[in-house]
């Protein structure tokens, strides 16, 4: 069964159109990575998902149930911007009060369980103001666990972070999702870290979707290159460029071979023109890269 399916769906608000036409398919017990550029209609697309906005037309799916149905709107756990905690009260308190509106009968078990799953229970007596931005964060994943949902929407939920707390982050969100009991839908500018944890991407632009893919999919549609390093990097590049189509440099100062090549001719070819290499090597482009690729393919590039 999927989790969310998506079609048609289209939203304006007055003359501008946030989403259009969208089709979206999220399977149970997916990390599905929402990827796009500010405004291409991806919180308006969380938003109208999880009831807090009413679309113009098309139809959200969860479960296989409609979306307004109030035993799937059960189901749901939701962090979009911030979580609505008081300043003043501590992280245990502001817990218990989200429990109280949830009408969880047993809540400080339920509060000690989320709050462990989060790695924050040393902290349920600190004030929420106190916290850090990876402890608000994480505070607002607990919240949107109480009452076990089965279906987590969390917008830009890393964003901001430290390396340490964007582990904590991958950890918590592929521990929730190990026995498939719970599904994430989740967006973040910050590929990198979505490729390490998501099962499945859906790429949104102007408020269409683009393109929808496994992991595995991902892997397969990346493209391999050419990597090397030399002293000579100026006259290896002017050299390849002469050979082949797409040369390039990354910020680590690696030169790419794009086009079809294996290691062994472009040792070959450098070395006949008296360039030396330090290092070589095969790989593949990650989701970022794919990413711009697939946007730049889009507006014809």
């Amino acid at each position: 069964m999927n989790a969310i399916e998506i079609r048609n769906l289209s939203k304006s608000f007055g003359k501008k159109q946030a989403v259009s036409g969208l089709n979206m398919t999220v399977p149970a017990g997916a990390i599905y990575g929402f990827i796009g550029e500010n405004g291409s209609g991806k919180s308006t697309t969380e938003k109208m998902i999880c009831g807090l906005l009413h679309p113009n037309g098309g139809t959200i799916r969860l479960y296989g149930k409609d979306y307004t149905d109030a035993e799937v709107r059960a189901k749901i756990g939701v962090l979009i911007e911030a979580p609505g905690c008081f300043p003043n009260l501590s992280v245990w308190n502001n817990m218990m009060i989200q429990a109280d509106n949830l009408g969880i009968k047993q809540p400080q078990q339920e509060i000690a369980k989320v709050l462990k799953t989060v790695r924050m229970e040393g902290a349920a007596s600190n004030k929420y103001k106190n916290c850090s931005l990876g402890m608000k964060q994480r505070i607002g994943i607990a919240m949107a666990l109480l009452g076990h949902p089965a279906l987590l929407v969390l917008d830009e939920p890393i964003n901001g972070l430290d390396a340490d707390g964007m582990r904590i982050m991958r950890e918590v969100l592929t521990d929730i999702t190990n026995d498939g009991q719970c599904t994430v839908l989740i967006s973040s500018h910050i590929l990198g870290e979505l490729e390490k944890i998501a099962t499945h991407y859906g790429v949104i632009r102007k408020g269409r979707m683009l393109k929808e893919m496994t992991a595995a999919e991902l892997d397969t549609s990346c493209r391999t290159y050419i990597a090397l390093q030399t002293k000579e990097a100026d006259k290896a590049k002017w050299l390849l460029g002469k050979h082949y189509k797409r040369v390039g440099a990354d910020e680590s100062g690696w030169l790419r071979v794009y086009d079809a090549a294996t290691p062994e001719e472009i040792v070959s070819l450098l070395y006949e023109n008296g360039v030396t290499l330090s290092e070589i090597k095969t790989a593949k482009i990650g989701l970022e890269e794919y990413y711009i690729d697939l946007i730049n393919e889009t507006e014809g590039r």
